[in-house]
Order: structure tokens, then C-alpha cells, then sequence
């Protein structure tokens, strides 16, 4: 099963959604500029590293590129089983799984990213990265530290975060070196996220939130707080209030991902973070990642590729090894052939539809399992267009 991973604050770059400019998902920033009553658009491709850098900049632009990443790996038809994100990251799962709507979900990140940046101004802190000591030994680094310092990403074996007051994280990196640790590395951030420090942020944004509506979940959603999937709309409130104050549970998150079944992690959005940690983590495993145009080509591709998975997987979710995807000549309006429905047999050079003046015709020969354009629907060259199973 494919579970769609979202990054947070720090993935982002500056120029990150030039590639994007010229897509049809590119919509969505200007649907994001009104949502926030800001210049999304000149963030993602005219703001220089330190403006992006900024916590109320770096958190509204990483999302907006997520789910334009998203809206564009969908008009392709891949849809995921289940969804998670690393601490910004969540609200993106959010908006991906129907938890929350696309403006209440701009608006809450904008006001996330305004009421963390106005916490860590409040009370300065910072964080740094633990190489090579397991959670335990890093946890009693920063219990033995004298001063404010507290474990604040569980990111993957052997590699934690921690956060807190400058001084305190120097003497609990000392600690963390004198148990084994093989490196320790400041990270160039505003602010001790995920710990107390964000307790104002915590206060402020809840009113945000109790303000917001919260629907169920399509497929799976893991939180951060708990590493644990909640099926219901009610839950995620609470959920996100108490995620500013604690750790991000990411490798506990793997696992629970892991022991579901789901077997392909795609990262959409600006780097590969995420992914890197999955390899780390899940030891075999070869996540994908999407975050320009370009990938999307080589998404389908290993999809396409990926082995035969177990027949009580959701179909739809992956393409089995003996499934192959019908795609696009062309860009323009799709109407279907008469009789091409589930279930019928296509045989090679059969006429799928039409897009525009192109003929759509299969290259394949098989059992049609599903059309993914509806009748009528602008489509774009190489979207795909049905999805059969080869004899």
C-alpha cells in the first residue's frame, strides 16, 4: 500500500515552485494568497533564504508546495492508502486525507507559523541534531543537563533532535559525546519546537483551531503525538494543540506505517528529508519522492514497477506488477468510448476515448479496471487516463 509523507519546517528552498509556475496545479498558490491574505507566489519564487528561513514564511510555503506537489500526483490518478507528516507536515496530511479544507488549512498553518515565530522571539532557544546515540541515552543527556533542554523528534534509529536554551543544549551535547554519541549539529532554526518553549504558540493557536471544522479521514492518518492512527475527525484538535509542546514520534510513526502493511512511501514536496529517514528506519526500503514536474514521469514509472502485492490490498491504491497504466497523447478534454467501463476487455490499439482531436487508444491488452478521467474533464499529455490489468 502507498502512504503519501509530507516534510516540515526546513525543507524548504528558495525558488522552490519556479518548476511549478508553468503546471495546472500552480492554482493552488493563488487560491493560498487569498486564504492568507498573502504573497505565497513571490515566497516561492522570489524570497532569499533568510526570509524563507523565517518560521511564519518557511512553514506556509513547504505546505503550499506539498499540496501543490499533491494536486499534481493525483490528476495522474495515484491516490495513497494512508498519510503522514513531520510536524508541519501534519497539516498537510490533514488537507490530503479530507480532514481539513485547503483554506482552513492555509489559514491554520499561517497562523501556526505567526504564533511559533512570536514563542520563540518570546523565549530564545534553539535545537540540534544527535547522530549516533539511540533515544534513551539522549534523553538522559538532556536529563542530566542542567538549565531547559528536552528530546523533541524521535527522526530515526540513531537520529534525534533535541531543543531547548543554547546553553543547555551545549552541555547536553557534551553528555551526549561523553555516551557515544558520534556527532552533534546545531541546526539553524528560531526557536525550541516541540517543548515547552511553544506553550504560548500553544494558546494562541488553539483558538484557531476550535474555530476550524474537522472531518473523519479518507484512509489512514498517523499523528505525531502518538505514532498512532485516529479515525475520527473529533480527535485531531486536541492532536494538533499538543503536537506544538511535544516530541515528533517520526521513527515510531515508520513503525506503525510498517506493521499496517504499507509497503511504498512517496515524500511529496520541496527535498527528501523524509525519505531519507524511511531508509534509515525501515531497513530495504526505497521510498520515492516528488518535488518538481519532473518526478512525476518517474513516479508512475516505478508504481508501474513496483511488485505484486497481497490481493487483499485496496485496489486503486498501487499498481500491481501486472498493471499498466493508459495515458494521455495530448492536453485538452477527455470523452470516453462507449461501452469502456470496469470490467471490460481491451485488446491493443483498442479506442479508449478521445482528447481532443487525439485518439486515445491502449497499448496493452487486458482487463480494464478502471477509468481514471471523467467524461468532460480537461486532462493534461501523459496523465493517465485508465488503468488495466495485462493478461
Amino acid at each position: 500500500m502507498i502512504v503519501f509523507m509530507y516534510p516540515g519546517q526546513g525543507s524548504q528552498q528558495p525558488g522552490m515552485g519556479e518548476a511549478w509556475v508553468d503546471h495546472p496545479s500552480w492554482e493552488l498558490v493563488t487560491e493560498a494568497s487569498e486564504a492568507s491574505d498573502r504573497d505565497v507566489a513571490r515566497l516561492l519564487l522570489a524570497a532569499g533564504a533568510e526570509e524563507l528561513t523565517e518560521t511564519r514564511n518557511s512553514q506556509l510555503a513547504t505546505f503550499v508546495v506539498s499540496m501543490v506537489v499533491l494536486d499534481a500526483v493525483t490528476r495522474l490518478g495515484t491516490e495513497a492508502a494512508g498519510h503522514a507528516g513531520h510536524s508541519l507536515g501534519e497539516y498537510s496530511a490533514l488537507t490530503a486525507s479530507g480532514v481539513l479544507d485547503f483554506g482552513d488549512a492555509v489559514a491554520l498553518v499561517a497562523e501556526r507559523g505567526d504564533a511559533m515565530q512570536a514563542a520563540a522571539e518570546e523565549r530564545e532557544g534553539t535545537m540540534a541534531a544527535v547522530l549516533g546515540l539511540d533515544d534513551d541515552d539522549v534523553r538522559i543527556a538532556c536529563n542530566r543537563a542542567p538549565g531547559e533542554v528536552w528530546l523533541a523528534n524521535h527522526n530515526a534509529p540513531g537520529q534525534a533532535v533535541i531543543a531547548g536554551t543554547p546553553e543547555a543544549i551545549e552541555v547536553a551535547a557534551a553528555i551526549a559525546r561523553e555516551l557515544g554519541a558520534k556527532r552533534v549539529m546545531p541546526l539553524q532554526v528560531g526557536g525550541a519546537f516541540h517543548t515547552p518553549f511553544m506553550a504560548p504558540a500553544r494558546d494562541r493557536l488553539t483558538k484557531a483551531i476550535d474555530r476550524t471544522e474537522f472531518r473523519d479521514p479518507l484512509g489512514t492518518v498517523i499523528a505525531n503525538v502518538d505514532a498512532a492512527p485516529h479515525g475520527r475527525g473529533s480527535d485531531w484538535p486536541d492532536l494538533l494543540k499538543a503536537q506544538l509542546t511535544s516530541p515528533v514520534r517520526w521513527r515510531q510513526t515508520l513503525g506503525t506505517l510498517n506493521d499496517a502493511g504499507f509497503t511504498t512511501y512517496v515524500e511529496l514536496g520541496p527535498g527528501e528529508v523524509l525519505g531519507r529517514l524511511v531508509k534509515r528506519t525501515l531497513k530495504g526500503s526505497r521510498p520515492l519522492s516528488v518535488s518538481a514536474p519532473d518526478d512525476l514521469d518517474s513516479l508512475l514509472e516505478a508504481l508501474a514497477a513496483s511488485p505484486a502485492r497481497t490481493a487483499a490490498s485496496m485496489e486503486g491504491e498501487h499498481l500491481f506488477a501486472t498493471e499498466r497504466l493508459v495515458v494521455s497523447p495530448a492536453a485538452g478534454i477527455f470523452q470516453a468510448s462507449e461501452g469502456i467501463s470496469a470490467g471490460a476487455v481491451v485488446g491493443v490499439g483498442h479506442l479508449v476515448g478521445q482528447v481532443g482531436d487525439h485518439e486515445v487508444r491502449s497499448p496493452f491488452a487486458g482487463e480494464l479496471m478502471g477509468v481514471l478521467a471523467l467524461d468532460g474533464e480537461r486532462v493534461t499529455a501523459s496523465q493517465p487516463i485508465a488503468w488495466l490489468r495485462t493478461n
